[in-house]
């Protein structure tokens, strides 16, 4: 059972995770190998350096309930909770909103009857959410794809038979489960456009916490880099950047490689997002140097608080394939990290959930912080949205020429 702060309970000892594929020499992440080997004064140095400070803090950890912990210890699964904090304003009350994150690892093997595979994912992460809805998070965000393995790097075009509507069972789920905890729950799913063609989409299902559709939002972005092989099953989506007024704030997501363009955590930002979603299946080998910078760098530029989720664990599939970067044929796309984790606006972030268990996330965030942080920085009035525009708008016409001024003297030899 890990507490509350992600430290391994007394008596545990961490190394025994070194067999486990994805740890790094027997931890379950980058924070508590730093934890474990150095002296405290050191770790608090690293980790303000690492982590940053709320509010000239540390962050403060929350400890969850009972039923809580008692779940994650029944079915393995990492739990971690810490507080954003935002000063005390005299004309407005804190506006704390408790935000969770799930990350988890297929179930069964991808051999299996799809119906069993997506059965048994359904109901490992109905507990992760049954635990989220003990401790009382009011918005929930699952990984992309949940439903299904990420078979998107084989080609394959039976995988589709996964895709739902976006009324289908997972949403008819996680419906009766937000109902019942009083949660708004983002739901990232493969969509079945049943009105256009039975055509597919990477698709967001936000659904309120009354158990309703609030909305849609498809991915924006689509990778054609490795093993993505996305655009075989579908292309970049057409909702733009909405942004959901919840009862608990106003959310946005930006699904996975939709992270690696700026403009794109801009948009969301524009349209007056309070919380930005970036649900993601990535690996270890293309994008974990990048991984907990990204984000943390959209939460400080948008002024936002940004959820990073990822999947956890190898996926290997039934037939082996090959893509556009020269490797020798294979059968899994790596390993998925997890690592899944929260951002803010200060500068400040938590520790990540573990490289390879299953995990639950859960912060209080004071949303009064993304307004202190716009007044303290002043991003959006220095901002050159004018001049930004105007060489977008260039930019765009097939006569563009880049503004770039050449020394008269580059290829003068010297005397």
């Amino acid at each position: 059972m890990e507490s509350s702060n992600g430290k391994p309970p007394q008596g545990k000892e961490e190394g025994k995770a070194a067999a486990a594929e994805g740890s790094i020499g027997g931890y379950e992440s980058l924070h508590r190998l730093l934890e474990s080997n150095l002296s405290p004064e050191l770790f608090k140095e690293a980790s303000r350096l690492l982590l940053g400070l709320n509010c000239a803090r540390p962050l403060e950890t929350i400890s969850l309930p009972g039923a809580t912990t008692a779940l994650a210890e029944a079915h393995d699964f990492d739990v971690q909770a810490f507080r954003f904090n935002a000063d005390k304003e005299q004309m407005r009350q804190p506006r704390i909103v408790r935000v969770g994150l799930v990350q988890n690892s297929i179930a069964v093997p991808t051999t299996c009857h799809f119906a069993d595979q997506k059965q048994a994912i359904m109901e490992k992460v109905k507990l992760i959410v049954d635990a989220a809805g003990a401790s009382g998070v009011n918005v929930l965000c699952l990984q992309e794809a949940w439903t299904m393995p990420f078979a998107f790097c084989t080609r394959e075009k039976r995988w589709c038979e996964f895709a739902e509507p976006v009324d289908g069972e997972s949403t008819q789920l996680l419906q009766d489960l937000a109902q019942k905890y009083n949660m708004v729950i983002v739901s990232p799913i493969l969509e079945r456009d049943i009105n256009h063609g039975e055509i597919i989409w990477n698709t967001v299902v936000v659904i309120g916490n009354n158990g309703n559709i609030i909305g849609i939002h498809r991915k924006n972005h689509i990778p054609r880099v490795g093993d993505f092989n996305e655009s075989t099953y579908y292309m970049e989506g057409n909702t733009g950047h909405p942004v959901f007024e919840t009862a608990y704030g106003k959310i946005a997501v930006n699904i996975c490689y939709g992270r690696h363009h700026p403009l794109n955590w801009l948009a969301f930002g524009l349209n007056g997002a309070e919380i930005v979603f970036n649900p993601s299946a990535t690996v270890g080998e293309l994008s974990e140097p990048m991984w907990p910078v990204e984000a943390r760098n959209a939460a400080i530029a948008n002024s936002y608080f940004v959820g990073s989720i990822n999947r956890v664990g190898t996926e290997v599939f039934p037939n082996a394939f090959t893509s556009g970067d020269g490797k020798p044929q294979h059968a899994d796309f790596g390993h998925f990290y997890g690592s899944s984790h929260f951002s803010a606006p200060d500068a400040s972030c938590t520790p990540s959930l573990s490289r390879y268990r299953d995990g639950l996330m859960i912060s209080d965030m004071d949303l009064n912080l993304c307004r202190q942080i716009k007044d303290k920085w002043a991003f959006r009035m220095t901002a050159r949205y004018d001049m930004y525009a105007n060489l977008l708008s260039e930019y765009l016409k097939p006569d563009f020429k880049p503004q770039v001024i050449s020394d008269p003297l580059i290829n003068k030899r010297k005397a």
